[in-house]
């Protein structure tokens, strides 16, 4: 669940004219903090990318469906509630994952792999 800041300068962005991408831009940020902190794991900057996209179009965020290859076809169709109930999660498993995304790498998310990341898309992409 994103927080309400985030929703909100989203949305301000969105009421300012501003893209969709730059809107879900909020998201993908909150998403690196959280690796940051150790509340997920991510293997790779694309991984903390994906999941804070995949955030901004549950929050409304008009965004293009992901490219056919990279995701699974459950975040192309539209996110609803799962019809199957869910039950809590113990507390002893619950501490145990928060042990092991405490010590997941925090240098996925770091400025150098962000920077690597962006030269790398930004030389995939066609020359203008």
């Amino acid at each position: 669940m994103p927080e309400k800041t985030t929703v909100e300068k989203a949305r301000a962005d969105l009421r300012a004219g501003k893209s969709p991408t730059t809107a879900a831009g909020e998201f993908v940020r909150e998403e690196i903090e959280h690796v940051r902190e150790g509340k997920h794991g991510a293997r790779s900057p694309e991984q903390a990318i994906a999941i804070g996209l995949s955030k901004a179009r549950r929050a409304g965020i008009p965004l293009k469906p992901p490219k056919q290859g990279g995701a699974k076809k459950s975040s192309r169709r539209a996110t609803g509630t799962t019809s199957r109930k869910r039950s809590a999660t113990s507390r002893a498993r619950s501490a145990a994952s928060r042990r092991r995304l405490k010590r997941e790498p925090k240098s996925t998310v770091s400025r150098s792999a962000l920077s690597r990341h962006a030269k790398s898309v930004a030389r995939r992409r066609k020359r203008a």
